[in-house]
């Protein structure tokens, strides 16, 4: 590698550590963490890009910034042009993914080519995984990037980093391509590695087959895996001999320092009927929930859908697609395929017009023109206050906390401005509203109980 490509590596790698600083955790990942320095020449810098949505985000809302910040690093840099690469392989490591302080920064670097440094095959069967769903494919949002940045670590040290690792959720959110990913990313490293997934369905089944016709290799199997991954672990619940029989195989793969990843679409202590036993054991390494996909988010995903199938989609059709499409990640890449699909049939172009008409009836049932008002309400409602008191003076524990969890939503679902934030609550101060909105995003992160009250308003809002 040439003294000038060294040099460009490490200018962006400055450049995007001083970006991570002052953007959002799922902000740096949506748009800045797959990108790339091609070239700089006498103040013009061209920057890859993974697809045209990051090109029109990063051209539009960040380009003044990434200005500034290439400025600060010492470079006279006055215009960057954005060039989609997403096939080519990065030269170097994001500072994100290449540090070694946070689980999401010590796992391995994503932003590669999925074939890059690729082990030769290896002769074991892919036991149970679908190839496809990989680290690389998942698109990480605010909404699961500590689940994400969890299971990069497990794949890294499984067995010792979280174990068990139990990612819960509602249906369609990427719990699966997620926990398979894991099992994918082991065996890229460790082609040898026993990995077996199944779903818990198949886990029963093997197991009444193990007892009814005395069918060998049940215990061979799992209690014989390195790594074991099991989907939908709330179909254990009311299945008592079942539930003992996981038992004993959790403890065999944990004494043995096997790596165990589970995934539910609730937590260990709402599954019903699950045994104390099992409950905390599930709970004994890392369990960390998914959550309905932001706004940003679910823009990346579907310009990343369309992207794979070599289709461009201009950015107006993606945000009436994402703002109309709010329940899970599921649904959202059923509402563009159903596009996609009529628009091949028709010859029709897949802009806005033609998508009002195909996905109308999908946003029926939700709010058509969500409110502020309406997210003020549903707040208060949920924390069994009255709505004057969030928008009021007093500062009560009880009502600070859903005034602040107000604000947040106010900014992920509405996407106002800090001063238009403060002005809906009653405060005269917008730094009021961004210290409000920083606070709720660090303690999502943080706190299971925060996440689930803020998912359940979201959820209510648009259910």
């Amino acid at each position: 590698m040439s003294k000038e490509v060294l040099n460009e590596v490490a200018i962006w790698q400055s450049v995007l550590g001083e970006i991570e600083l002052t953007v959002s955790r799922a902000t740096f990942a949506t748009w800045f963490k797959q990108t790339e320095l091609l070239r700089l020449d006498e103040g013009r810098a061209v920057v890859g890009v993974a697809n045209i949505f990051a090109k029109q985000q990063l051209q539009s809302k960040f380009n003044s910034q990434l200005i500034a910040v290439m400025h600060k690093v010492g470079t006279d840099v006055v215009s960057i042009d954005y060039v989609i690469q997403s096939a080519r392989p990065r030269r170097a490591a994001s500072p994100a993914a290449s540090q070694d302080k946070q689980p999401r920064q010590t796992a391995p670097d994503t932003s590669r080519s999925p074939s890059a440094d690729r082990p030769a095959p290896s002769r074991n069967t892919t036991g149970g995984l679908n190839e496809r769903y990989t680290f690389d494919t998942f698109i990480v949002g605010s909404s699961n990037d500590l689940a994400f940045a969890a299971s990069q670590a497990a794949a890294k040290h499984p067995g010792s980093r979280y174990n068990p690792l139990f990612i819960y959720g509602g249906v369609g959110l990427g719990k699966t391509h997620l926990i398979q990913a894991v099992g994918n990313e082991i065996r890229r490293h460790q082609p040898d590695t026993k990995v077996v997934y199944v779903t818990c369905e198949t886990f029963v089944n093997d197991f009444l087959d193990h007892v009814r016709f005395k069918k060998k290799g049940f215990a061979d199997r799992y209690r014989g895996a390195d790594v074991l991954i099991v989907d939908d672990m709330q179909f254990i619940a009311g299945k008592e001999k079942t539930q003992e029989e996981f038992f004993h195989t959790f403890n065999a793969l944990h004494q043995a320092n096997k790596q165990i990843i589970l995934s539910s679409d609730k937590p260990p202590k709402s599954i019903p009927t699950l045994e104390e036993r099992l409950s905390s054991r599930f709970e004994m390494g890392m369990t960390v929930d998914m959550q309905l996909p932001d706004f940003e988010t679910r823009c990346a995903i579907l310009q990343t859908k369309a992207g794979s199938l070599e289709i461009t989609l201009e950015r107006d059709t993606v945000e009436y697609i994402a703002t109309n499409v709010q329940t899970n990640i599921r649904e959202l890449e059923g509402a563009l395929n159903k596009l996609l699909t009529y628009c091949e049939m028709s010859g029709a172009a897949p802009d806005v017009q033609t998508a009002s008409g195909l996905i109308g009836n999908i946003k029926s049932s939700r709010p058509h023109h969500l409110t502020a008002k309406q997210i003020v309400e549903r707040t208060a409602k949920h924390f069994q206050i009255d709505t004057k008191e969030i928008t009021g003076p007093r500062r009560d524990k009880h009502i600070v906390m859903p005034r602040q969890i107000a604000m947040y939503l106010l900014r992920s679902e509405l996407h106002l401005s800090f001063p238009r934030i403060a002005a809906e609550l009653g405060r005269k101060d917008h730094t009021t509203a961004i210290h409000s909105v920083e606070k709720i995003e660090k303690s999502i992160k943080l706190d299971i109980i925060t996440r689930q009250q803020v998912s359940t308003i979201r959820e209510r809002l648009y259910g």
